[in-house]
């Protein structure tokens, strides 16, 4: 895969002023590819998963990662560009298979960057991946620094009880890793209340405590054995978000 970003738009021109608006906010050098698909044999579209290294310098907690469609009409020498910002990977990705994308074509992340830290965020991804239109997002903020992380708050339309999801997506410097933890509330205020204290654990779903449990004892059947456990991505899954919004940091951005 290559990390530099190319639209392949040689020779062709914007159809409408949205796309030539949407192709003048991408300076290549601050775009930096994790995934990508264009189709063959024509190479009439193009999907990227891209982290914009220029967001973090702008208004604090603006999403980063960059989900990006283009549509070729080779026959007019046009082109149409939308783009979409996440929190993290797996909302862009989810966006763009949306918008088309093979869904094993978004699965498969560079390695730029961070790998999950264990089997549960491997599998939140995946579910956030192929939700199609299961999750309005109401709100998202990323931080680059203390607290490393990212959250996209939503909306589940098939949840009876506590409808009101939030994923927390957390970075670990140290080891190069990330987490991911999906956390259910009645309200948005009282997920935004959580986020704001945090004196209390996230409150998960019931069908990730069982795992979180597991997760928890296996950490500590290694440090009793004297070493440290090295979490297992499922094949396929190294990522860099997130989504998620791209993602370790590196000169105060997240890669």
């Amino acid at each position: 895969m290559n990390t530099e970003l190319d639209f392949r738009l040689d020779d062709l021109v914007p159809a409408d002023a949205d796309s030539e608006y949407a192709e003048q906010q991408f300076w290549s050098g601050d775009l930096t590819v994790l995934t990508e698909h264009h189709t063959a044999p024509h190479g009439s579209h193009s999907y990227v998963v891209a982290h914009d290294g220029s967001v973090t310098w702008g208004v604090p907690g603006e999403p980063q990662v960059a989900a990006i469609k283009v549509a070729r009409n080779l026959s007019l020498s046009t082109f149409t560009m939308e783009t979409t910002y996440h929190a993290t990977v797996p909302f862009a990705q989810n966006w763009l298979i949306k918008q088309g994308c093979p869904p094993e074509q978004m699965a498969e992340i560079g390695a730029e960057g961070a790998i999950p830290a264990d089997d549960l965020t491997v599998r939140i991804e995946a579910q956030i991946r192929g939700s199609g239109t299961r999750y309005e997002v109401i709100d998202t903020d990323t931080s680059d620094y203390d607290p490393c992380e990212a959250w996209t708050l939503t909306r589940d339309a098939v949840a009876a009880e506590a409808p009101i999801r939030l994923f927390l997506q957390e970075w670990d410097i140290n080891t190069h890793t990330y987490t991911l933890r999906e956390g259910t509330f009645v309200d948005e205020n009282a997920a935004h209340r959580w986020l704001e204290d945090r004196s209390s654990p996230l409150p998960q779903p019931p069908d990730h405590l069982g795992e979180a449990a597991s997760l928890r004892a296996r950490a500590a059947l290694a440090r009793s054995a004297g070493g440290a456990e090295i979490p297992k991505a499922a094949p396929g899954a190294h990522q860099s978000a997130t989504t998620a919004p791209v993602q370790r940091p590196v000169q105060g951005r997240l890669l």
